[in-house]
């Protein structure tokens, strides 16, 4: 993702005109959950920026200077009433690390954790009663992992018995879209915590997590060729996350 995160955080690479970051928002949103907090690191200015300047990015308005500055809108913006906060957890600190800086503004007993590079369409209600239902600290939304390469079987001889393009594994892969109870902050430890190893490796080793099994859209940008994929598929209007 270098031609693209050498500028900017990954958060803020583009879809179709808009940050990833946003149409992860937006879902969330057609949920109806519109208070985030944002883990800021690498180039966390310019997410600060993002949202200090959206209103006037996306209005028409008049300014008026001088003495008595001010801004005046002409046409409401059509947009989900976002509640964002902004968190500095450090430009080297690990995924444990930010969630226990950011900790601080988590009010609620019960709260969501993803990562700002992926696009879903999970069902956020279905996956919330499932939390709910299970009673345990911790969900994991998990989905079948793809392979990146052609796999084959081949004989002692050279010989390719089998050939499969790309195909669906048996086993289940992280997807992120966590939900977890307050007390997994007791999990975590310092800035070099890293969430998805021994937090999480705890948790599953106490019983303490469950996972919620997708079958339908997933999928992370973390090259420029699926930087480009996901482009291109909102281009072609077929955009699966697009729930809202």
């Amino acid at each position: 993702m270098r031609e693209e995160t050498e500028y900017r955080p990954k958060p803020l690479v583009e879809i179709g005109g808009r940050p990833i970051l946003w149409h992860i928002m937006k879902m969330y949103a057609h949920y109806g959950m519109h208070e985030f907090v944002l883990c800021l690191g690498y180039r966390g200015q310019m997410i600060r920026n993002y949202f200090l300047q959206y209103e006037a990015m996306n209005n028409d308005f008049t300014i008026t200077m001088g003495q008595e500055p001010q801004i005046e809108y002409h046409k409401s913006l059509n947009e989900d009433p976002f509640k964002v906060t902004l968190a500095e957890t450090g430009l080297s600190t690990m995924t444990g690390g930010r969630i226990l800086r950011a900790a601080q503004y988590l009010d609620d007993d019960t709260f969501m954790l993803t990562y700002g590079d992926g696009v879903s369409n999970v069902d956020i209600d279905a996956l919330l009663r499932f939390h709910r239902q299970h009673g345990r600290l911790a969900t994991v939304t998990v989905v079948r992992s793809v392979s990146r390469f052609g796999m084959m079987d081949v004989d002692t001889d050279g010989s390719v018995l089998r050939f499969v393009e790309k195909p669906v594994s048996s086993t289940w892969a992280s997807a992120g879209f966590f939900v977890l109870n307050h007390r997994v902050l007791s999990y975590l430890t310092d800035d070099s915590c890293v969430f998805e190893q021994e937090p999480l490796e705890r948790l599953a080793a106490e019983g303490q997590m469950a996972a919620f099994r997708h079958d339908g859209f997933f999928y992370a940008m973390d090259t420029y060729r699926e930087y480009q994929a996901l482009n291109k598929i909102w281009d072609d209007g077929t955009a699966a996350w697009k729930v809202w």
